[in-house]
């Protein structure tokens, strides 16, 4: 990317909404995993509130005497959750007058921290043409997210990619935590067989959809040739009107519930974004109404 999206401003930025979500919010990102987070170690992490049925002897009584209201402590387990983030980095990305490329680095970057805050590893992969690259691995820690999240400035978005034949071959851990998949699904080619792969593996899936303005709402209108961002020898030469119009947003429609059906299917989490869409509406709304911030 040309811009440094990520930066001092946008990280104060992703501070103070993480410090909204833990305020304001029963939980913490991934709250159908979080309990695996914690364990028998020695190693303090964290409080929560007591819930009835917890174990009695993990309620810090101090901190009852003080607060008069009963907290539960965590502590670190050895096996700690793994959010895998996955970025399509295809040309496509970057289709429209917006920042779809630019808004997909800051949803990765937004769901990186709040899963380091919840004591996760984070690791964040692109997917090109029909391979994975990785980006940053194993990023446990927020000193280790301050001095590694600048390396996703450096993606750069181009050609096509093909999900599936990229995440196949690839290990992505059993039953140890999310994969998140960030594209803007606008493809012939196949993703399906990815999402089966991740619940073949007990990952809990979630998939983001980034559209530009232009997809979500055309306004072209008259003579207008397109040309496929990802493939220009494929193109398409109309009179743009209302019916083609029309004819396009019912299109939309159906690719967004082809997704959205198919992670419904698959005990999958799925959103669609809009490149303008501000940050803190997404994760303190559309998500927290979805549950996949509990």
């Amino acid at each position: 990317m040309n811009s440094q999206i990520i930066n001092e401003e946008f990280l104060q930025q992703v501070e103070l909404l993480q410090m909204l979500i833990k305020n304001n919010v029963a939980g913490q990102f991934g709250g159908g995993h979080q309990s695996k987070n914690f364990g028998s170690s020695c190693e303090f992490a964290d409080y929560r509130d007591y819930i009835p049925g917890d174990d009695i002897t993990k309620i810090d009584w101090n901190a009852y005497a003080r607060f008069d209201k009963l907290y539960l402590k965590l502590y670190l387990d050895e096996r700690r959750m793994h959010t895998r983030i996955y970025i399509d980095a295809s040309r496509s990305m970057k289709f429209g007058k917006g920042k779809k490329d630019e808004q997909s680095v800051k949803i990765a970057a937004t769901l990186a921290y709040l899963s380091v805050c919840s004591m996760d590893k984070v690791s964040v992969y692109v997917i090109k043409d029909k391979k994975v690259h990785d980006v940053i691995i194993g990023m446990s820690g927020k000193e280790s997210y301050y001095s590694n999240i600048g390396k996703l400035n450096d993606i750069e978005f181009d050609g096509d990619s093909y999900i599936s034949e990229a995440l196949l071959p690839e290990k992505v851990g059993y039953g140890d935590g999310m994969s998140v998949i960030i594209s803007d699904f606008l493809t012939d080619n196949n993703y399906e067989d990815a999402i089966d792969y991740l619940a073949s593996k007990k990952r809990d899936i979630f998939c983001v959809q980034v559209l530009s303005k232009e997809e979500l709402n055309p306004q072209a209108r008259g003579k207008m040739h397109f040309f496929d961002s990802e493939n220009t020898d494929k193109y398409y030469r109309k009179n743009i009107n209302r019916d083609i119009v029309n004819a396009y947003k019912a299109a939309l429609d159906y690719v967004q519930e082809r997704i959205r059906g198919y992670c419904a299917a698959r005990g999958a989490d799925y959103l669609l974004v809009g490149d303008e869409d501000d940050l803190g509406n997404v994760f303190f709304g559309k998500l927290v109404d979805m549950g996949v911030l509990k």
